[in-house]
């Protein structure tokens, strides 16, 4: 049995006339009739009742001709959904980011964007160290990585593509004789406790800060650490040590803690989308076209 066994039988159950169904079909009656009687010797049973002025549905026919419009849906629905998912209008899309990237007006305006012109896609989102994303992507579990890097780490197997740079700031205790400065030089941190990620945890902008420090002529001295980036801010403000941190995060507001601007050369922190080095799924594509035209607006 064939679909378009199935086309044939469905025509002439809503025509009930072999004529008007091999119209409709534009195909010739005698085919026609020859189709449907395979179709019924294959089943076994008669699916139509034939008179020289009448055709109708047998009790068999009735029951197959709902059969066969579910059956000629789905297989439709199947071919659209093929040829959807081939144009990136449908699946499944994971994007990993890091912390500090919703609190930039990127994010919620580019899968804003990607919604409004992809609504069937599903988007699974997971916040991730820098390492986790890249781990991530080699094994298949992210799609599209969108990355904090110093510029100088790029795994050979993933691509990398710059979309921004943030500048940096120091979270700083109200009351410390350096948070009236209206700018900072990392010079001027060298006797201060830097409050820091843990070992291990992939965050691109430990190896940026290390990078100021020692061009600045000392290594940072790390009192305290914390994985969230609130936490080091909380920290902050207590007066535990200063936090070094991309500017999107000042607009986080703690009693206590002032952010001052770093005026060293390269002090900012790169945002990258990172993808594997294929040529990109319809998805991913789809979704990298969302954001071409974002950057290129802003």
């Amino acid at each position: 049995m064939e679909l378009r066994h199935l086309r044939y039988f469905v025509a002439v159950a809503e025509e009930l006339h072999f004529t008007r169904a091999a119209e409709r079909l534009h195909i010739g009656q005698p085919p026609l009739s020859q189709q449907i009687q395979a179709l019924e010797q294959e089943l076994g049973v008669e699916l139509l009742a034939r008179s020289k002025r009448r055709v109708s549905l047998t009790e068999a026919g009735k029951r197959f001709l709902v059969s066969a419009r579910r059956i000629l849906a789905e297989a439709d629905q199947a071919a659209d959904d093929a040829r959807r998912a081939a144009r990136g209008e449908l699946g499944e899309l994971r994007i990993g980011f890091s912390s500090s990237v919703p609190f930039t007006s990127m994010l919620p305006r580019l899968l804003h964007d990607y919604r409004q012109a992809h609504p069937q896609v599903t988007l699974t989102l997971r916040e991730m160290f820098a390492v986790e994303q890249m781990e991530a992507l080699r094994a298949d579990k992210l799609d599209i990585g969108l990355v904090r890097h110093s510029g100088l780490e790029h795994p050979a197997d993933l691509e990398f593509h710059e979309i921004r740079q943030d500048p940096l700031r120091v979270a700083i205790n109200a009351g410390h004789p350096l948070a009236s400065r209206a700018i900072l030089q990392m010079s001027d941190l060298r006797d201060e406790g830097f409050i820091g990620y843990p070992p291990g945890t992939g965050s691109g902008f430990t190896l940026q800060l290390h990078r100021l420090c020692l061009a600045a002529g000392f290594a940072p001295r790390v009192v305290q650490e914390a994985r969230e980036i609130t936490t080091q801010i909380g920290l902050a403000a207590a007066g535990l040590g200063i936090a070094v941190l991309p500017a999107p995060f000042e607009c986080i507001k703690i009693d206590g803690v002032r952010y001052v601007p770093l005026a060293d050369d390269g002090a900012y922190l790169a945002l990258a989308v990172a993808t594997r080095r294929l040529a990109p799924s319809p998805l991913v594509g789809g979704f990298l076209e969302s954001l071409w035209t974002l950057t290129a607006s802003t």
